[in-house]
């Protein structure tokens, strides 16, 4: 598809895409790192009561920051890949982001579809994109700023809610990218997270803005303490990065648990039936 196209010649194909998967999107696609917040501590089980308890599935559909990684690429960990630690067992996370992915391209290989074939009324859908909708010189992954909004709105939020499910709008994370002279950490992506906001606000859905949460974050801690929460790593550090690495958009396993930590503090904010189901350690 053209970079140039139209959103509304996109959202065409899309919808033609999606009802062509049907039934078989979940037996073409893995579904990479479903986690059991039952499987945690039963100390975590007793840690917080609720006169009604929430249960239910956070769906989560995102990117390579939010990934679930294997061991062959520890310690690189997504945020998607710990966020089940900051809930009680009545929580199931079921994370879907995949590396490589823009809020279009999610779509266009049915990767929502098979979230939407298996959502159900009480489940939620946290979607986080921005990363690779910026890249402009990737043609399958960019998605101009107004596109990725009306995906946002008509395909994570109106779709999600038409299945009974809660879509939650989370703004993209922040990569390790600062003001050399006053040390404080730029916005990413400030046209998506802007549009990120303003759909949410429009829609009336619920936001997690980690844009914010993660930038004040890295303030608080510093430019140089940064590098042990994204992936910069010395040669001979660990096994599965012999040459070491310096990367600022991706996590180590610290940088993974933190951003999660703040996904699900926000989360306990926002008065949804889920909110009560945020361990103490998040808030």
């Amino acid at each position: 598809m053209s970079r140039n196209a139209s959103a509304s010649s996109r959202r065409r194909f899309l919808v033609g895409t999606a009802g062509a998967l049907g039934a078989g999107a979940l037996g073409a696609l893995s579904l990479p790192g479903t986690a059991a917040a039952a499987s945690r501590s039963s100390a975590n089980a007793t840690s917080t009561t609720s006169a009604a308890a929430a249960t239910g599935t956070v769906y989560i559909a995102s990117d390579s920051t939010a990934q679930t990684y294997s061991s062959r690429f520890y310690p690189e960990a997504g945020w998607g890949q710990k966020l089940s630690a900051y809930f009680t067992p009545n929580i199931t996370v079921a994370n879907h982001a995949i590396g490589g992915r823009s809020s279009r391209s999610f779509i266009e290989q049915g990767r929502l579809a098979a979230i939407h074939q298996v959502i159900k009324p009480g489940d939620y859908l946290f979607v986080q994109f921005g990363h690779n909708d910026a890249t402009v010189s990737n043609p399958e992954r960019y998605t101009p700023p107004a596109d990725y909004k009306e995906y946002l709105r008509n395909d994570y939020i109106r779709a999600t809610r038409a299945r009974g499910a809660t879509p939650v709008v989370v703004t993209p994370v922040s990569r390790r990218s600062y003001n050399a002279s006053t040390g404080k950490f730029n916005v990413s992506f400030p046209a998506y997270v802007d549009a990120a906001k303003a759909v949410a606000r429009e829609e009336n859905a619920p936001l997690v803005d980690l844009s914010a949460a993660s930038r004040a974050y890295l303030d608080g801690i510093g430019v140089e303490a940064s590098k042990g929460i994204f992936l910069w790593l010395a040669a001979g550090q660990y096994p599965n990065f012999p040459n070491g690495v310096q990367d600022n958009t991706h996590f180590q396993e610290r940088g993974a648990v933190e951003m999660a930590r703040l996904v699900a503090r926000a989360v306990a904010g926002l008065g949804l039936p889920i909110s009560g189901e945020v361990l103490p350690g998040a808030r």
